[in-house]
């Protein structure tokens, strides 16, 4: 075999080098990223080889964190984006790992996050090349379209060819994945390749290229401007979140000055705070089928077309990065203005260019404030009951007493079919998340740990269902957030079985046999696992609470164990 180890300019006399291995973490420190979530395997080696030979030479490098399974490692990149907007890394073994990560990587081209995903490729000789194929897997596990896994969740995807080539598709990787609309790209890695030695001059220099970013149009903010200013009945419906700070601000201030109720239906993030005088919570109707001017801000679904029927006559805006989702085959909503652009710039944008015409519709305003007031008192009043306290709890009960438990805290809520954001106080931009509209669960907990390596400090709650908590693979989880000290606040709803299908049934079939049956089928759980030993056997603080009575003082007790000891605590909530 030949001998492709690194070498260095002082044993040689010639140029420094390092195996592509080595440059591929040296190029993605320079480029600014600070994680590589690695599920690791026979690919490995001069990836191992060359994290080692920098540790022993002091080089700078990200950290390489073991995440003992593929859907956790591309969770955690999804949380981490969340918490910080940067862009992370995740490595995963050939083709068996990437399968594993496929669901991860369809939350994330779903939500719109960017990350570079990348997995190693078996080797295609089978000798007389150092890194061929040593082992029996490195015949199984070949495929003839190993990118197939991921291509229909990914924005760009290569494989690598030559070693020399590390450094400039890593920039071409990074600029495509945060251009707009952002989401995952993958990159192939085959182990000879990774084998192979590149100069290690020059890895560390600036990206080559530069994210695009769309800009809002000019006219067509002033033309959504002036229809929702002369609209008599305007709505808006938005999904995920408001894109920054200054957007949340403006969205907040827009609906405030012009009295227009904003729906947050099926959201996947916070759009406006909770006690906004305009928020009208989950609610679409009667707000739909009365609006003659709806703002959708970047949303996938904005309502049910079999269920919601808005006004012929109605004008529809729709304002995102990609205000079409031009990645999904059907997806028929009306749109007679279709804005491109960063959520949060054109929200700003609009909210300025609304602003000078504030003074042409002084008595439409005043009129609309008092009618949204009294439906907005309505909403809450409703809302309020359904959070009382009962026997089983509801989850809206458990949802309203964690809320008033985190209270001035600053916490992050990442929901997965737990705690529903009706029946919380949040009034922070990004302070609420809920699992994407892809619907591949087991997402929460690992997100919620992205979040929280991003910000130890930081209370992170993570409330799921009982179903959504298995999908996590919660042994895993726990041994994550022990070996990094992530000190997350775990709430488990348990109610012993699949909710959400159990509603989709009936739904379709109200009447129907199912709805009427002792025992639905294919919704139970039963019998549940006692979930508090799961955690206890990774050495966490673990509660279980059945009576309405407990809850208040167990949430109290578990955020006082964060606080005091900075470890994890989970509590689990039986609910019906």
């Amino acid at each position: 075999m030949l001998d492709r180890s690194p070498a260095s300019s002082s044993d040689t006399g010639q140029e420094a080098e390092m195996t592509a291995g080595a440059a591929l973490f040296t190029r993605l420190k320079a480029l600014g990223v600070d994680y590589v979530f690695c599920n690791s395997g026979t690919d490995f080696p001069p990836i191992i080889e060359g994290l080692a030979e920098a540790a022993a030479n002091d080089t700078e490098l990200p950290e390489a964190v073991v995440i003992p399974h593929e859907h956790a490692a591309v969770s955690m990149a999804h949380g981490y984006y969340f918490a910080t907007g940067k862009a992370q890394a995740v490595i995963l073994h050939t083709n068996v790992g990437l399968a594993n990560g496929a669901i991860g990587a369809i939350n994330a081209a779903t939500d719109q996050v960017p990350m570079i995903l990348m997995s190693g490729r078996t080797p295609v000789m089978e000798k007389d090349r150092f890194g061929a194929r040593t082992v029996p897997i490195g015949w199984g596990q070949e495929m003839r379209d190993q990118t197939a896994l991921v291509r229909e969740a990914s924005k760009w995807d290569y494989e690598l060819r030559f070693p020399e080539q590390v450094s400039e598709i890593l920039d071409r990787a990074l600029a495509i994945t945060n251009s707009q609309p952002k989401g995952p790209v993958y990159l192939s890695l085959p182990r000879e390749v990774l084998c192979e030695n590149v100069p290690a001059e020059g890895m560390e220099r600036p990206a080559i290229m530069k994210p695009s970013v769309a800009g809002a149009d000019a006219a067509s903010i002033e033309l959504a401007a002036r229809w929702l200013s002369e609209a008599q009945a305007p709505l808006i419906i938005g999904q995920r979140g408001a894109g920054s700070e200054a957007g949340f601000a403006a969205l907040s201030k827009l609906a405030g000055d012009w009295s227009i109720p904003v729906s947050q239906w099926w959201a996947s993030a916070n759009l406006i705070a909770s006690d906004h005088p305009s928020n009208v919570g989950w609610s679409l109707d009667p707000f739909i089928s009365e609006a003659d001017v709806i703002l959708v801000v970047n949303c996938l679904a904005p309502w049910s077309p079999d269920v919601h029927k808005t006004r012929p006559d109605a004008k529809v805006i729709h304002l995102g990065p990609d205000p079409l989702f031009s990645r999904f085959p059907v997806r028929n909503f009306r749109s007679d203005l279709s804005i491109a652009c960063d959520t949060g710039d054109g929200l700003v944008a609009l909210k300025d260019a609304m602003h000078g015409r504030l003074h042409r519709h002084v008595g439409t305003r005043m009129r609309r404030k008092e009618q949204l007031a009294g439906r907005v008192k309505d909403i809450r009043a409703k809302t309020e009951q359904e959070a009382a306290a009962s026997h089983p709890m509801t989850k809206a009960h458990v949802a309203r007493v964690l809320s008033d438990a985190i209270e001035g805290k600053g916490a992050q809520v990442v929901n997965e079919l737990g705690c529903p954001l009706d029946y919380m106080t949040i009034r922070e931009h990004q302070a609420w998340r809920q699992e994407p509209h892809s619907g591949g669960l087991g997402w929460g907990l690992p997100c919620a740990m992205g979040m929280q390596i991003a910000d130890r400090s930081r209370l992170v709650v993570a409330t799921m269902g009982d179903g959504s908590y298995m999908f996590a693979n919660p042994v895993v989880c726990h041994q994550i957030m022990e070996a990094l000290d992530l000190p997350l606040l775990v709430v488990i709803l348990n109610n012993s079985e699949w909710a959400a299908v159990r509603q989709s049934v009936i739904g379709l079939y109200p009447d129907g046999y199912a709805a009427k049956a002792n025992l639905m089928p294919l919704t139970s759980l039963q019998p549940s696992p006692d979930f508090t030993k799961v955690a206890e056997g990774s050495g966490h603080y673990a509660v279980r609470v059945d009576q309405a009575e407990d809850l208040a003082k167990a949430f109290a007790d578990a955020i006082r164990h964060i606080e005091e000891k900075r470890k994890p605590a989970l509590v689990e909530v039986t609910i019906r």
